[in-house]
Formats: structure tokens, C-alpha cells, sequence
């Protein structure tokens, strides 16, 4: 009997919408997520230890190490020689090409297949007024369940080959070999960039007026899709926020702009 193949995903949000609709058509096939993102932050090495002090001083969370205790878990279930692999992403979001990268850098030469959603347009459904044109998919955490049974998008599962191989496999190793604070998606490809990358377009919705950090944040993220990419999250935004504040860039009120929902943000005041 050939064992069902073992489903690699670099989201929880598109990892839990791939369960759902494996489910619905009865397979029982085993799906794994990379929690950890590693589109920002120390990859050389990729050391929890490592990344979760960058993270505690460059975003102020602390414990982040905690908040991706799956880790190990993945990376010794996904790397399983004994399985076939298969592998879900969209290189326009740069959490998942990014975790999609280090995954396929530890596989060395084994074999995986790829269904890449780059391309893939979702149909978007309204109750009311006229249709709306599909949009592609920035990340697999937004198509439905109910898109990927009825598209079969396991069907697009291609073996990853040779050439392609060496080519993510030399971006990786530039990338890790820059270390930089930062991978962004930029002209379809993923980059370095510092830490200050987002600074000027979150500065461009900021106001003489008090508003809620959230607010900009939104605005911010929802810039990122117009561009049909998914760049960033909202930790990252706020702290920077943070940063610019105690620089004198911006003006904050409350606590940390990490609690979004319950501090205020604006130009300074001359």
C-alpha cells in the first residue's frame, strides 16, 4: 500500500484551511507547519536561542522561543527520509517562500514535489452588487478549503527539479550569508532589507492627529496586499512604531504600540 504523502506548509493559517479541506474528501494525509517566520530576523544560523533575543530586542516580545515550541517538531517531521513530501506555498508571501527556502536548504538533494499557488487566482464571492475580479493568492492561509477540494490543487504537486533546486538553494545561501534584519519580496523575489524597510510608507498614514495604532498598522498591511504581496505582521509594524517613537519620528500615547487596540500615534507637534 504506498503511504499518503506528507504535506509541508509554512503558515498555521494555511496549514489548518489544508487539514480542513483534506478532511472533507476523506484523506487522512498528515499536514506540518512551520510556526516560526523567518522573513525577519538571524537565519545563519536559524537558532531559536539566537532569533528569540533578536526578537525580545528588536520587536519586544519576549519568550519567542515559547510561542514556537513546534519548532523541533517540524523540522524532524518534515525532513523524514522515509516520507513523500509535499510542499505548499506562494513565493508572494515572504513568510512562506522564506520558510519554504531553509526547508528545502536542509533537504540537501532528497526529493519533494511543489504545488506552488504564485499564479492561482482566488474568485471572490459577494452577497450583493457586481461580481468581483479574482485576485491571486498571497499566501495559501487565504485560499478556502472549499477552493482547494474544488480546484484539487493537490493536482499541481510537481516534482521540484534540478535546476529550480540549485536556484532557490543559491538565493537561500545569499541570503543567510547577508543576515539581514529583514526579507522582503521585491520584483517577485525575496531580498534583504534592513530593519527600517516599512518606516516610510507606515510614516505616510500617520497624522497630525491622534489615531490608533492599529489603524495605521491596518492601513499599512493593506497597502502590502494592493501590491499582491504579504510582506509583514502587525508585531513588526507596532514595533517599529516603538522604535520611531523614542526617536523622536512619532509621537506615542500609552504604553508600547505592541497593544495596538489601546494606544494612540501621530506626527509631532512643532
Amino acid at each position: 500500500m504506498t503511504r499518503s504523502p506528507l504535506h509541508v506548509v509554512f503558515t498555521p493559517s494555511g496549514a489548518s484551511i489544508l487539514r480542513e479541506a483534506l478532511a472533507d474528501v476523506g484523506r487522512s494525509d498528515q499536514t506540518v507547519s512551520l510556526s516560526d517566520c523567518l522573513s525577519f530576523g538571524p537565519i545563519d544560523p536559524p537558532d531559536m536561542t539566537l532569533r528569540s533575543k533578536w526578537v525580545e530586542r528588536e520587536l519586544g516580545r519576549a519568550r519567542w522561543d515559547s510561542v514556537n515550541l513546534d519548532t523541533d517538531t517540524f523540522w524532524h517531521e518534515s525532513l523524514s527520509p522515509s516520507r513523500r513530501k509535499v510542499v505548499w506555498l506562494t513565493r508572494r508571501s515572504a513568510m512562506e517562500y522564506a520558510g519554504f527556502l531553509e526547508w528545502l536548504w536542509r533537504m540537501d538533494d532528497a526529493p519533494c514535489e511543489v504545488v506552488d499557488l504564485s499564479e492561482f487566482k482566488i474568485s471572490r464571492r459577494v452577497e450583493r452588487g457586481p461580481p468581483r475580479s479574482p485576485v491571486l493568492a498571497v499566501s495559501l492561509g487565504m485560499v478556502s478549503a472549499d477552493t482547494i477540494c474544488r480546484e484539487k490543487l493537490w493536482d499541481l504537486a510537481e516534482p521540484l527539479q534540478p535546476v529550480e533546486r540549485k536556484r532557490y538553494r543559491s538565493l537561500w545561501q545569499q541570503l543567510r550569508s547577508e543576515n539581514a534584519p529583514l526579507r522582503v519580496i521585491e520584483g517577485g523575489e525575496l531580498v534583504s532589507a534592513p530593519i527600517s524597510f516599512f518606516d516610510k510608507r507606515m510614516m505616510s498614514y500617520v497624522t497630525n492627529d491622534w489615531q490608533k495604532v492599529a489603524m495605521v498598522v491596518g492601513q499599512t498591511l493593506a497597502a502590502e496586499m494592493d501590491d499582491e504581496v504579504l510582506q509583514v505582521g502587525d508585531v513588526l509594524l507596532a514595533a517599529r512604531i516603538d522604535a520611531m517613537a523614542a526617536s523622536g519620528l512619532l509621537e506615542l500615547q500609552g504604553k508600547s504600540a505592541l497593544e495596538i487596540h489601546h494606544s494612540l500615534v501621530r506626527l509631532p507637534q512643532e
